[in-house]
Formats: C-alpha cells, sequence, structure tokens
C-alpha cells in the first residue's frame, strides 16, 4: 500500500463510501497496513469534516453515519489553487456560461475551512482577461466527451469557414485549443476520412446510438498531424499551411490588423485533411 497518508487515507474513504460496517481488521487488510493506521486515518478523517462512526472494543467496526452528505475527496492546498485557477481560466474561455462559476460556489459549501481560506485567496488573487475566439458551449463539449468516453458516434450540423452547410456523422477522438479556438478532431463516416472542425460552427449535435471499435489515430500526435500536412509531410515546407496540398504555398488567411503592443492573430488551422467537398 502506498505509505502517502493522503493517498492511504483516500483509499480508507472510498472502502468506506462502499456502504457497511468494516472491521479495523478487515480494513487493515485491504489497506496493507495496521489497524493502528486505521485508526489514525480514521481520525484524519473526522478531522476533515467526514461522518466517520465507530464502535469501540474487540472487533471494533467503523461506517460512514447513514444518510450524511459526502464532501469531495481529499484535496491538498496547491490542489485547491490548481483548481480555482482553472476554473478562471474556463470562465475566460466560456463567458457565456455559467459553469464555472457556480462550481466555485459550490467548492466553496464543500470544503474544510483551511482549504476553503486558500480557495478564497485564489479567487481573490486570479484574474483571467477574457480570451478572443470564438464562444463554445459547456453542453457541447459535454457531449463530445462522454461519446470519446463511451466510443459512441455523434450526428451534428456543420458550418464550414466557407460558409457551407452539411449534417455530419462522426467518431470523435479529441477536442482541442488553438490560435483563440477548440476544435473537435474526428473520424467523419460518410467521407471515410479524419477532419477537425470548429466548435462555434456545430449546431445540434446529439449522440447516435450504439458503440463502436475505437479507431486509431493516423498520427503520433494532433500537433504533429497538423504540422505536417495532416501527416502526408515529414515536416512542413516554409511558406505552407497545415491542410494545403504537399508543396504548394499557401497565404495565411486575412486578419484584423493588430492593436499597438498586440501580435497579429494566427491564421486558424484548416479544418479538413482534404479539400472540403460542398454540401450534401
Amino acid at each position: 500500500m502506498d505509505h502517502d497518508p493522503t493517498t492511504r487515507t483516500l483509499a480508507l474513504l472510498t472502502l468506506l463510501q462502499s456502504g457497511g460496517e468494516w472491521t479495523a481488521a478487515d480494513l487493515a487488510e485491504r489497506l496493507g497496513t495496521s489497524t493502528r493506521t486505521v485508526r489514525r486515518d480514521a481520525q484524519r478523517l473526522r478531522r476533515l469534516g467526514y461522518a466517520v462512526e465507530a464502535r469501540p472494543g474487540p472487533g471494533s467496526t467503523y461506517r460512514l453515519r447513514p444518510g450524511v452528505k459526502v464532501p469531495p475527496l481529499l484535496f491538498t492546498a496547491d490542489e485547491i489553487t490548481a483548481l480555482v485557477a482553472g476554473l478562471h481560466l474556463i470562465r475566460a474561455w466560456l463567458p457565456e456560461e455559467a459553469v464555472a462559476s457556480s462550481a466555485l460556489l459550490k467548492l466553496d459549501q464543500v470544503l474544510p475551512r483551511p482549504l476553503r481560506r486558500r480557495a478564497a485567496a485564489t479567487d481573490l488573487a486570479t484574474e483571467v482577461l477574457q480570451q478572443p475566439g470564438a464562444v463554445v458551449a459547456a453542453a457541447t463539449v459535454g457531449v463530445i466527451a462522454d461519446a470519446v468516453a463511451e466510443g459512441g458516434r455523434l450526428r451534428f450540423r456543420y458550418t464550414d469557414q466557407h460558409d457551407r452547410r452539411s449534417t455530419r456523422l462522426v467518431e470523435p477522438y479529441r477536442h482541442f485549443l488553438r490560435a483563440g479556438a477548440w476544435y473537435l478532431v474526428a473520424f467523419d463516416v460518410d467521407r471515410d476520412d479524419w477532419r477537425t472542425f470548429r466548435l462555434d460552427r456545430i449546431a445540434d449535435i446529439t449522440p447516435v446510438a450504439g458503440n463502436f471499435p475505437p479507431r486509431p489515430f493516423p498520427d503520433t500526435s494532433i500537433e504533429h498531424w497538423l504540422t505536417t500536412d495532416f501527416g502526408r509531410a515529414t515536416e512542413r515546407p516554409p511558406g505552407t499551411t497545415p491542410g494545403a496540398p504537399r508543396g504548394a504555398a499557401t497565404p495565411a488567411e486575412p486578419t484584423e490588423p493588430a492593436k499597438p503592443g498586440e501580435p497579429p492573430e494566427p491564421p486558424e488551422p484548416a479544418e479538413s485533411a482534404k479539400p472540403v467537398e460542398p454540401a450534401g
């Protein structure tokens, strides 16, 4: 068993959450430790606000008090800092969504007092300026995440960068952030090819019933795939952009003039590994 007290105490909490009463001997055996250590870890859980009940004497048992809402899993102060700072980043990238703000409020309600102080301090000290780029819906990201985890397919309406509309059936692989916009990498079933889609151009996304074997991604990483002409070139030639025909120089898309002191926005990545077909 891991000798780190936090990891060990978390494992004890997981066992108690499974329900019923546990003897100290059974817990010690499952955790690979001594009954004395089990008693210390149970006391540590109580100090953190978990309602652990113990019946003393020979064959002493432990359980979580029935009907008591269990707080979140154990966090260190630095982990709380990372969580709060991360929620600030999400709030900046999803300015029209309330999910990050509501998550911060809920976190404050369930944390033990010392961690609540750290969360409040990080919240006060952190400000992320609103990011440029397209607005993405958290619900869209969630639907994609579920499909990736479950080996599912998605159907949605898509409007490409040339304002052409189509309906797509895809097997999602990953979504990523690049040049101020979120993209989905997916295998387009009808076109029998890997494609990228801007999330803000996706509408009416719905999961398709069924599970499908995972399709291996055709490159070592998304970054390498994008910067090597979707895997067709070893290196991207100077003056070309991802998705351009091999050996052909492609000028960047027009961008707004940069404001004083600001770098110009980079061109957005191409949206398909092959020229995009007209809708239909």
